[in-house]
């Protein structure tokens, strides 16, 4: 427990030209005086960890000092070689370089941990596209995500219902989701984020931009994916539902809304059976999910969808009669 602290320590010393004993504290999850027995022992071990004395003092490595990863153990190495997912390397022409980054931590390993490649490789696999389609990587995704590595910034063509627009791109990084590519990019004062198969022209600049300090990728997408899913739930549906149905409906419809239409909902009748309020997309869209729950589900209303319910329920009786 100690000896791996006790490397995580040096990491973080080497990744910042100084840290004070609070923040090593607080990134450690141990005492400022831990963080002083630890430091004097690493001196002891020949680690030249200095200590700056007064207000804005803290700690460093003198010298140049760098660490080699050999204090890596069996499942820190195997889960480093599942970093990645292959597919979105691949479409970033970032296979290559991947590939030799591996072979450098690869010969970086101890001895006795030299299978650690081979083990994830063989029981892991990140596949990260949708079933049922098929993956062509945007052929202007290198391009673009050059220019995020190198915060560079870009002119683009883009794709619209109501034709082609021209935009100056700030872009701040590349999201995978289910298969397909997305850009987050600023322009102007806003944040946006676009589809990278609708980008037409792409043109990356020389001119580098500055980040924001306070951007957080991870952070800024889900925020935009739970807007996207919210704003695009703009009708109702009034259901009954058994408990088979109401167990099933979640894997049918938006997972979040059903559950909160479900939380939402009152106590089940004599039969079991909740009634509850649904946010679906469209009438179009509820019918074609919906009907997977089969006798599962009785739809109340609106009106028009009930009747078409019903009518395909007469039909599939008719088949089965």
């Amino acid at each position: 427990m100690r000896a791996a602290r006790l490397i995580k320590l040096v990491l973080l010393l080497q990744s910042r030209p100084s840290m004070t004993g609070t923040e090593l504290a607080s990134r450690l999850e141990v005492s400022e005086r831990t963080v002083a027995r630890d430091v004097l022992a690493l001196s002891e071990a020949g680690v030249p960890v200095y200590a700056d004395r007064g207000r804005a003092g803290g700690y460093r490595l003198i010298g140049g000092y760098r660490t080699r990863l050999t204090g890596l153990g069996r499942t820190e190495a195997e889960a480093l070689f599942l970093s990645g997912v292959p597919s979105a390397l691949r479409d970033m022409g970032l296979a290559d370089v991947a590939s030799a980054a591996r072979l450098k931590v690869s010969a970086a390993l101890l001895p006795e941990l030299s299978d650690a490649p081979t083990n994830a490789a063989q029981r892991f696999h990140l596949d990260a596209p949708g079933w049922w389609h098929p993956h062509d990587a945007p052929a202007l995704l290198p391009a673009i995500a050059d220019a995020v590595w190198d915060d560079r910034r870009m002119a683009a063509r883009y794709r619209r219902r109501e034709g082609e627009v021209e935009r100056d791109l700030q872009p701040y990084g590349l999201i995978l989701k289910a298969g397909v590519w997305y850009l987050a990019a600023r322009t102007g004062e806003d944040f946006r984020v676009y589809r990278v198969d609708r980008f037409t022209a792409v043109t990356v600049g020389e001119d580098r931009f500055r980040r924001s300090a306070d951007f957080d990728l991870p952070a800024f997408w889900e925020e935009r994916a739970a807007q996207f899913a919210r704003s695009i739930l703009r009708d109702r549906v009034e259901l009954r539902l058994t408990p088979e149905g109401a167990r099933r409906l979640p894997h049918v419809t938006d997972r979040t809304a059903a559950r909160e239409a479900l939380a939402a909902a009152g106590e089940p009748d004599a039969l079991g059976r909740l009634t509850l309020s649904l946010p679906v997309e469209s009438s179009e869209v509820a019918y074609e999910q919906l009907l997977a729950l089969g006798p599962e589900a009785e739809v109340l209303g609106p009106p028009e969808l009930r009747e078409r319910f019903a009518r395909a329920a007469a039909r599939s009786a008719g088949l089965y009669r």
